[in-house]
């Protein structure tokens, strides 16, 4: 019993050193970023930029195509992405594990159906061309749904990394999430983007290096078996069923279910503001689109590694390691750590640890930015604070860090369920906020203000009403195949399941209700032109401005083109 708390202890130790040493690196590299990346390009950045707050938050549109493709890849690429796809895997199957290949795909649609588009006309935030084409208070609207995704993707993140620190190295759950926290806050506020940016190429580098090199040593643990000679196995009773577990099962029932989730991992994924920060930081169109595209093959490559050790995982004899127990299905999502701690030497484990713990704040840091900046300009500014100054920008925009940090820092201590409330919320940008997204920057002629607010509401009450387990309440439409709420066999309530790829019908109506609404709406005021007094929203108006304005581009196109 001794020696196995020595064991312990130094393990401990290893994770509590690995972690200090690598939060210095990045809270160090965070700081110098700023001058670093800004030093004998001042003058090109201040041209592409309005104003200081703005160049906090785009890094002077300056992102070059190396940093680029390293800090959209490490967007993704964060602690959760990693321990979530090992937990999936281990848990469900490669079949159920959709994230990688989903979000690969939706990068590598992103610089396809938006990049372009959005950098071609300078946005600073995802929210501005709804703003341009709803207004500003409405198009503010959608700010809920995104803020909702980004503030409970980093509170999910801190819960996880808080999990695994109290685990490896006995630190307390709310310490290492303050501390974690705090840190990717307090570089982020000196150098908004540029740090962000510069920290990932740390983080991403970490991440491939620590996982990839302790690969081999945990196969070369005593405790593993190879898939050939798994017979040994103590989870497993024999070789088919270790092979039918990796590869998992799909079951026809459950096909809808699938597929609703293959679709909103794939299209659901755009409408991030984590991801447009990156394009619209970009230093050209060519920059925006390849960062995407390479990202998008950096995502699918970051989650190999994460697959292996799944794979290892269920193939350790975990009583016969120095972890000294069976894992239980609530230690899946400590597969990661688990494995680097009691299956590699205390060196690898310090590299291994070190890297996964650095690798959270990568998505942390994104996510809290983001959030901010779509706060301080497409809230505070565009609505309520229209003529401030820019250094007063400046300040609300580090103030909204601090809140937005303490937000996701409390909802991660204080909520149990957090992971569970960032997939509904991740339902919300997928219904409600990807289809106005496509029909403002490709179809602004297609939607209006009438068509977005019924589109709108219909979508977010047929969501409601569809039911949620993770809120616990069952639904009052049920869609084909529903699973009734029943009492399993432990005597547990199971509330019930949609087994309709539910999510992508009420995302399909959103549109079509959108657009039809907006063709009655259009077809009514022209016909009809008495009816013009009742425009209440000014949508006729705004249609108006908006066909002078493009004959205007045209006009000044043609001049251009002759001159």
């Amino acid at each position: 019993m001794a020696g196995e708390d020595e064991a312990k202890q130094e393990l401990n130790v290893v994770g509590m050193v690995g972690l200090i040493v690598f939060y210095l690196i990045i809270f160090f590299a965070g700081i110098l970023s700023h001058k670093i990346l800004k030093r004998g390009r001042k003058e090109v950045q201040k041209s592409q930029v309005s104003s200081n707050t703005e160049d906090m938050m785009l890094a002077g549109r300056d992102i070059n195509y190396f940093v680029g493709v390293f800090t959209m890849t490490a967007t993704w690429v964060g602690g959760g992405y990693i321990n979530g796809t090992t937990e999936s895997v281990i848990k469900n199957g490669l079949v159920w594990t959709q994230a990688p290949i989903g979000y690969s795909i939706s990068l590598f649609l992103g610089g396809i159906l938006f990049a372009k588009k959005m950098r071609t006309k300078s946005f600073v935030t995802m929210l501005d061309p709804l703003q341009i084409k709803y207004g500003k208070p409405l198009g503010a609207l959608f700010y809920i749904p995104a803020f909702s995704g980004e503030i409970l993707w980093s509170a999910s993140i801190l819960a996880a990394l808080g999990t695994s620190l109290r685990v490896i190295c006995g630190i307390n759950d709310t310490a290492s999430i303050i501390v974690s926290a705090a840190i990717a806050m307090t570089y982020t506020l000196f150098g908004g983007l540029y740090s962000v940016a510069f920290t990932d190429i740390i983080q991403l580098i970490c991440i491939f290096v620590g996982l990839i090199f302790s690969i081999p040593w945990m196969t070369a643990s005593d405790a593993v078996t190879t898939p050939l000679r798994s017979s040994n196995l103590t989870m497993f009773a024999s070789q088919d069923q270790t092979y039918s577990k990796f590869f998992g099962k799909l079951e026809k029932n459950d096909v809808g279910i699938w597929i609703d989730y293959a679709i909103m991992l794939v299209f659901g994924g755009i409408p991030w503001q984590a991801y447009f920060q990156r394009v619209l930081s970009a230093r050209s169109v060519s920059v925006a689109k390849t960062l995407s595209f390479c990202a998008a093959f950096g995502c699918f490559s970051a989650a190999i590694p994460s697959i292996v050790i799944g794979l290892i995982t269920m193939n350790t004899d975990w009583p016969s390691s120095s972890y000294n127990q069976a894992l239980l299905p609530d230690d899946y999502k400590l597969a990661v750590p688990l494995t680097l701690l009691h299956l590699t030497p205390p060196a690898v484990a310090f590299i291994g640890l070190g890297a996964v713990s650095a690798a959270v704040m990568s998505s942390t840091d994104s996510s809290i930015l983001g959030v901010s900046t779509m706060f301080t300009r497409n809230v505070l500014i565009n609505v309520f604070l229209p003529n401030v100054s820019d250094r007063v920008s400046m300040w609300l925009l580090r103030f909204t860090v601090i809140i937005n940090t303490v937000i996701a820092m409390m909802i991660a201590i204080l909520v149990k369920t957090v992971y569970g409330l960032y997939l509904i919320c991740s339902d919300l940008v997928f219904i409600l906020l990807f289809p106005h997204l496509v029909m403002v920057v490709h179809f602004p002629k297609r939607t209006n203000k009438y068509g977005m607010i019924v589109g709108f509401t219909i979508a977010l009450l047929l969501r409601v009403l569809s039911g949620e387990p993770v809120l616990k309440y069952n639904a009052i439409i049920k869609f084909a195949g529903y699973v009734e709420p029943h009492t399993n066999t432990d005597g547990d309530y199971v509330y019930g399941k949609q087994r309709f790829p539910f999510r992508n019908l009420i995302m399909a109506l959103n549109f079509l209700i959108t657009l039809s609404v907006t063709f009655l709406t259009q077809k009514l005021f022209e016909k009809y032109p008495d009816l013009r007094k009742f425009d209440y929203l000014g949508a006729v108006k705004d249609q108006e401005e908006a066909h002078e304005m493009e004959k205007k581009e045209e006009s000044q196109k043609a001049t251009n083109g002759n001159v």
